[in-house]
């Protein structure tokens, strides 16, 4: 007889695979949505996940708290870090490192007086002020694009540094209430130090590792699969050392910033991008609809009194969350004004419009969740952990009201703080693409002779690069000459779009009378598919 494989038929491999399904087709219809309704993807995504609740073969479905602090967050963290410009970061350390301890502490401290005062023990309550103090750094990435370049590193460098802060908090008030730690200065002084420099050196480790890896591997994909790893291990070693692990994944995506273009080739780069891009647009619309998702079911275990109270406490710890925020942008900045009069320093000053809409900016995420579902379910002495209800339906409800409300605010608050129009990095694209191809052109010659180039082929070069020189510089569009080379560049692009239309529908003819085999159709449509999105790409950005 011959071996079957058996079909996972259980009822919760159906589940799994429902959810699959279902996660996918909310992310493809909440983006679509927001797109064409002008509103922040996230909210639907929320919103979505909420009326998800009501299905009742998903109201099985629980967010595990691993699935992200351990698969979601290293991701996403790297992906973020790898993206974010360390230049800004190192013009605003000092804020970036304030707002990521000073404003997160006391965030947790606030939250913790108010929950205290509403009926939750102080251990709870701590814990409930370290589940939302963090911001978000995805929620960030995706409802912040409007926004000038600074702001938008500001508040993603703050978030991807926050976290570490946080689970110390976390951990430590979580400890304390079930008996397993103490509070003395020297061992919170310790557990911050061992949580910072711990996950940086880990970070850093990991990046030299991937660095010398990637040496190694030429051939992209192992190259890529190096890169996958990166994040993770990353993240384990600081877990291993009982370091940071957010502050690790983040330390190696901001070190491989920097080393990865020199270490990678192009054909690495392109597989890299488009990889990471399409993984992480998933993985951030999933944990916006499993969020939704997690707050309607915390919701479903509360009743009569217990939910009206919860209720209360929701919309007191929200308010707390945005006045600490508030109150740390328009206090800690005027007081380093007094201290700091440096020339350069006031040339970076922001003013009080920027600062409400970076207070405004502030939203929790499925890490603040995360957290709060981490909570254990009982004390060292075998009675349940007071308040965990309370602490997971608090955090979801300011999860949603983060974002909900803050993220249909921002847009109007933008529009009336009237923020400069940022055009830095148009400015540095049009230095870098003119300079590289100025300097092309004046080692054209010399690699010419180097590499035997037929003086044809050679001219040929050099009016493609003089060419593409005047379409940069023209890109202006200021005078009636420079209009005319944009006008001749984009019929020329247009055209070359057209005949590659033509080429792939010629193949494909040929694949169809079998003429061509599908393996050869894939060879070309492959380099045709290459050069149209170079071109679409370029026209695009153009």
């Amino acid at each position: 007889m011959g071996r079957t494989t058996p079909e996972p038929t259980g009822r919760h491999a159906v589940i799994g695979l429902e959810l699959v399904v279902v996660l996918g087709l909310a992310v493809l219809l909440g983006n679509a949505a927001g797109d064409r309704y002008q509103i922040a993807p996230p909210v639907v995504l929320l919103v979505l996940g909420a009326l998800l609740g009501f299905v009742p073969a998903l109201r099985e479905v629980e967010l595990p708290p691993e699935a992200v602090l351990l698969i979601f967050l290293p991701v996403l963290l790297y992906w973020e870090s790898l993206t974010t410009s360390l230049r800004e970061i190192r013009r605003d350390l000092r804020g970036i490192i304030l707002m990521s301890t000073v404003l997160v502490i006391g965030t947790a401290g606030a939250v913790a007086a108010v929950a205290h005062q509403l009926g939750l023990a102080w251990g709870p309550a701590w814990v409930l002020g370290a589940a939302v103090a963090p911001t978000d750094a995805t929620a960030v990435g995706v409802l912040a694009k409007a926004l000038p370049r600074r702001n938008v590193t500001l508040l993603r460098a703050e978030s991807l540094i926050n976290d570490g802060t946080a689970l110390v908090v976390y951990g430590l008030a979580v400890g304390i209430t079930v008996g397993e730690e103490h509070f003395t200065v020297p061992h919170v002084t310790w557990l911050f130090a061992l949580s910072y420099v711990g996950g940086a050196a880990a970070g850093a480790l990991v990046a030299w590792l991937v660095i010398r890896a990637r040496r190694v591997f030429d051939d992209p994909l192992l190259g890529n699969v190096a890169m996958i790893l990166t994040p993770f291990t990353a993240y384990l070693l600081a877990e291993l050392i009982e370091a940071s692990g957010v502050l690790a994944a983040v330390v190696a995506g901001l070190i491989m910033s920097q080393a990865g273009p020199r270490v990678a080739g192009a054909a690495m780069r392109r597989q890299a991008e488009e990889f990471w891009s399409l993984a992480t647009f998933l993985l951030n619309g999933s944990l916006f609809v499993l969020v939704g998702l997690q707050a309607q079911a915390a919701v479903r275990e509360l009743h009569g009194s217990d939910l009206t109270h919860a209720l209360i406490a929701v919309g007191a710890v929200s308010g707390v969350v945005v006045a600490a925020r508030f109150a740390f942008n328009f206090t800690f900045p005027y007081l380093i004004r007094l201290l700091d009069r440096r020339p350069q320093q006031r040339l970076r000053r922001m003013n009080y419009r920027a600062r409400v809409v970076t207070s405004i900016a502030g939203f929790r995420g499925a890490v603040s969740l995360a957290v709060a579902l981490s909570v254990p379910t009982t004390l060292d002495s075998g009675a349940p952990f007071p308040a965990r209800d309370t602490i997971v339906f608090g955090t979801s409800g300011v999860i949603v009201t983060t974002l909900m409300v803050q993220g249909l605010l921002l847009p109007a608050v933008v529009r009336w703080a009237r923020l400069p129009h940022d055009t830095s990095v148009e400015e540095e694209r049009f230095l870098a693409e003119t300079t590289a191809t100025e300097e092309a052109l004046k080692a054209l010659s010399t690699l010419a002779e180097e590499l035997d180039t037929d003086p044809a082929v050679t001219e040929r070069m050099r009016q493609e690069y003089e060419s593409h020189l005047l379409v940069v510089r023209a890109g202006g569009g200021e005078t009636a000459d420079d209009e005319d080379v944009l006008r001749h560049h984009w019929h020329y692009t247009a055209l070359r779009l057209a005949l590659l239309a033509h080429k792939r529908a010629t193949v494909l003819r040929l694949r169809d009378d079998h003429e061509i085999d599908d393996t050869v159709l894939r060879q070309v449509q492959r380099h045709l598919d290459i050069e149209e999105v170079r071109l679409s790409r370029r026209q695009a950005a153009e």
